[in-house]
C-alpha cells in the first residue's frame, strides 16, 4: 500500500476516535465535524488507492463517493454527511450556534454514517 494511503486512512481513524471522543463528552457538534473528516479522508485515502492519483482537494463527499463508485447504499449516506464540515463549525452557514444545534441524536447520527462509509474502505483496503 502507498504510504499516502496509509497516511490518509491513519488519520480518518484518528478523526474516527476523536468524534467517539467528542461524543462521549456531549460535545456533538464536534463529534458531527470528526465524523465528516474521518469520511472524507477515508474517501481519500480510497481514492489514491483505485485511482493511483493524488486526492482531489475537495471536503464533497458526494464528489469523492461518486468519483471512487462507492456502493449505491452508501452514496446517500455521503451526501448527508457533507454539510457537516461547514455547519458544525461556522454560525453564518449553521443558521445559529453549532455547539446548540447539533445533539446527541445528530452527533451518533453523524458518527454512524461515518463508521459505514469508513468500515468499507478498510475493508477494501485490507484485501
Amino acid at each position: 500500500m502507498r504510504k499516502e494511503v496509509e497516511n490518509w486512512i491513519k488519520q480518518a481513524e484518528a478523526d474516527l476516535k476523536t468524534s467517539r471522543d467528542c461524543l462521549n463528552s456531549k460535545n456533538y457538534y464536534a463529534g458531527a465535524f470528526f465524523a465528516e473528516q474521518c469520511a472524507e479522508k477515508a474517501l481519500k485515502a480510497y481514492f489514491v488507492f483505485s485511482k493511483n492519483d493524488t486526492a482531489p482537494k475537495t471536503h464533497n463527499l458526494f464528489e469523492l463517493a461518486m468519483a471512487v463508485s462507492l456502493p449505491k447504499e452508501l452514496i446517500p449516506i455521503a451526501r448527508k454527511l457533507t454539510p457537516d464540515f461547514i455547519v458544525s463549525r461556522y454560525p453564518d452557514a449553521a443558521g445559529g450556534i453549532p455547539a446548540e444545534l447539533y445533539d446527541e441524536e445528530s452527533g451518533k447520527d453523524a458518527l454512524k454514517r461515518a463508521e459505514a462509509i469508513f468500515v468499507w474502505i478498510k475493508n477494501k483496503l485490507e484485501k
